[in-house]
């Protein structure tokens, strides 16, 4: 991804270069995203639940699928277990199967895109052609899709640091590409940028009126995948959760 990497618990200023992406705005697979890695077996498939069928939209006021209330994201953070960051060893965005074909000549981005957007249209190819999205991250109404990123809530390279490191490919493949929890949307490719690879300790939606969502999604991915968080990272998980009014 272009990004510097961080050492957990030192600030350091961020360095993006024009290409970097936090998880790749474009059909194709990207650059890669620095960063350490934890190295553990793979965990069970992802639990079946009440969320909506894959590319459907959202309920609610929430703009992804398969949140939980705060009360349940508590819950998951508080028995999501505590360990070090690791290191980025066998680490390639490669390993993550990304953009999957979804049907109907729509891959990931595009069925994502459709969802996130109103009034969206896509040309033959899948491809979104006109529509209107707005950024969760930090509030920017916007009607050109090429100027949207889908971002990974956890992105792949803290996927990786965090557990990912023990999985198959299929599971990666799943991880980059589960339409049923919240851990995909479309976002400015500029906010996307901006958060790179980082966890919410070292970044966090500039709009701050999303961080009850962004805290809430990113709990619900590490649990339901079993990945582990640092003691910043659930620090300010907890205080992104006290944003949430009920």
């Amino acid at each position: 991804m272009g990004r510097q990497i961080r050492v957990r618990g030192v600030v350091l200023a961020a360095l993006l270069l024009p290409a970097a992406a936090g998880c790749s705005g474009t059909a194709g697979p990207g650059g890669p995203d620095p960063k350490p890695s934890v190295s553990r077996t793979a965990a069970a498939d992802p639990p079946t639940d009440a969320s909506p069928a894959p590319g459907g939209k959202p309920a609610g006021a929430d703009v992804l699928p398969g949140m939980v209330d705060v009360a349940a994201a508590r819950t998951q953070l508080a028995a999501l277990r505590v360990a070090p960051v690791g290191t980025m060893a066998g680490y390639s965005r490669a390993r993550f199967t990304h953009w999957a074909e979804q049907g109907s000549k729509c891959d990931t981005r595009e069925t994502v895109l459709r969802r996130d957007g109103t009034g969206v249209t896509q040309d033959a190819e899948c491809r979104a052609v006109s529509g209107t999205w707005k950024s969760l991250y930090d509030g920017v109404v916007v009607t050109d899709a090429s100027k949207m990123d889908i971002d990974h809530m956890v992105p792949l390279a803290e996927g990786w640091r965090s557990g990912a490191a023990g999985w198959d490919a299929a599971r990666r493949k799943a991880f980059a590409n589960d339409l049923t929890h919240p851990q995909l949307l479309a976002v400015t490719a500029s906010s996307n940028r901006s958060k790179g690879d980082q966890s919410p300790d070292l970044w966090q939606p500039p709009e701050r009126t999303s961080w009850c969502q962004y805290g809430r999604a990113w709990t619900t991915v590490k649990s339901v995948y079993d990945l582990t968080v640092t003691e910043p990272e659930k620090k300010m998980l907890t205080t992104m959760l006290d944003t949430c009014t009920s």
